[in-house]
């Protein structure tokens, strides 16, 4: 497609917002079984909630713009989502694992904040009201996950450095042979 038109690059992001929205469903029930955090694992599944809606309000600016509803294949979230699921495949103890899954949430949520950002100004720019409120509502909530993610990474890595200091000074503090002992 050749974009002449501010509204074909629009639509273009649309669609990549769309795909991203939909890879992003799948992977979040993953991210939740894989946090061990229960706080966290219900952050996840809130978002899964707005996620869904997320994508509700999409088919309606696709519905308004009487463009079908699909996506064409979001390369960035593909590889964040990637990133992700090798991170996990990671052998970690269960509070690293949170810290990774909280700095992999992070980043998508920034390419959302990004990418919503970009389409509530395309819509205001393009005189598309109800596409604004509608992509604008989407922001507020992708900026309201990240802070949650913000205020649980602020608990979950200090637990997990804590951890780590725990564990430097049971070395420091043990005889030669205890450090052995106490590492595994």
């Amino acid at each position: 497609m050749k974009l002449e038109l501010m509204e074909d690059f629009y639509i273009e992001e649309l669609k990549d917002i769309f795909d991203a929205e939909k890879q992003l469903l799948k992977a979040l029930p993953r991210m939740a079984e894989a946090a061990s955090s229960p706080e966290l694992r219900e952050a996840f599944e809130m978002h899964l909630k707005e996620t869904e809606e997320q994508i509700t309000r999409l088919k309606q600016v696709f519905k308004r713009l009487e463009e079908p509803a699909k996506g064409k294949k979001c390369k960035a979230m593909a590889g964040l989502i990637k990133e992700a699921e090798e991170f996990l495949s990671e052998d970690a103890v269960p509070e690293i694992i949170d810290v990774g899954l909280i700095t992999a949430a992070q980043k998508v949520e920034h390419y959302e904040i990004a990418s919503y950002g970009c389409l509530a100004t395309f819509a205001k720019l393009l005189g598309f009201a109800e596409d604004k409120e509608l992509l604008g509502r989407t922001l507020q909530e992708e900026k309201a996950t990240d802070g949650k993610l913000t205020m649980l990474a602020e608990s979950l890595n200090l637990d997990a450095a804590e951890g780590e200091t725990l564990e430097d000074e049971a070395e420091e503090e043990a005889p030669e042979g205890e450090q052995e002992e106490a590492m595994r």
